[in-house]
């Protein structure tokens, strides 16, 4: 079976990403570098939203014009692959981490929560099919091998990673609220609690859990029981396997 022609902005991103594109050999010899260009356009997202960023403006703040900024970086959309993995990191060192493969798959819950926190954009830039950089591949590789030992197999341990990192993104998306009719302290949103009073009949679940929750914060990504839930799950699939 052959294999899908990879579009021209994937093929852009592969190279600049895993520094397969050539150096330039000849003209004058350049005072602007992509990871000062991306560096700027991260500090733009971080602060204003990744919608902020544009070519011209990261330009303009960097003191150039945009025409200098496509001599390194064709596009916004190779752009952004380049601020993703700028963003993430290098991965984490989990080979220190106590407690098997649980403890570690603990803790990179936890780095990459953190990650998210400092930069909010990311969850809703890294999702669909897309080229990833050597760092955000990176991450993935330390979260699969804390399960190279437990007896899953690769479907297993696919499916593993998969749902802890859709646990960390909701648990993001729950900190930020907005994906939901409560907020980050899991009282209803002021723009919710009149009508879902007034219609207590159809949402009488909702009302109950809210009047029954603590109302504190959403502060990790180990807070509550959705992590615990996922490991558990995780563990029991290896425990079936040994048996």
């Amino acid at each position: 079976m052959s294999l899908p022609t990879p579009t021209r902005e994937a093929v852009d991103a592969v190279d600049l990403l895993w520094d397969r594109r050539p150096l330039a050999t000849r003209g004058p010899k350049a005072t602007l570098s992509l990871d000062a260009i991306a560096a700027v356009a991260v500090e733009i997202a971080d602060a204003e939203g990744v919608g902020a960023v544009s070519m011209q403006r990261v330009a303009e703040q960097l003191g150039f014009t945009k025409m200098a900024l496509y001599r390194h970086v064709p596009n916004k959309d190779v752009l952004l692959a380049v601020m993703i993995d700028l963003a993430v990191d290098v991965p984490p060192d989990l080979a220190g981490v106590r407690g098997g493969w649980r403890g570690k798959l603990t803790r990179y819950a936890e780095l990459l929560w953190e990650v998210w926190q400092a930069h909010p954009w990311l969850p809703t830039v890294t999702l669909g099919s897309r080229v990833m950089g050597p760092n955000e591949t990176g991450w993935v590789e330390r979260a699969v091998r804390c399960l190279a030992d437990t007896g899953l197999t690769g479907d297993q341990q696919i499916d593993a990673v998969l749902l802890l990192s859709a646990h960390v993104r909701m648990a993001h998306s729950l900190s930020a609220a907005g994906s939901f009719p409560w907020d980050a302290n899991r009282r209803l949103t002021a723009a919710m609690t009149e009508v879902l009073r007034d219609r207590a009949a159809d949402f009488p679940s909702i009302l109950a859990a809210i009047d029954g929750a603590t109302g504190r914060p959403v502060r990790s990504v180990t807070d509550g029981i959705g992590l615990a839930c996922v490991l558990d799950g995780i563990d029991h699939q290896i425990r079936g396997r040994s048996g």
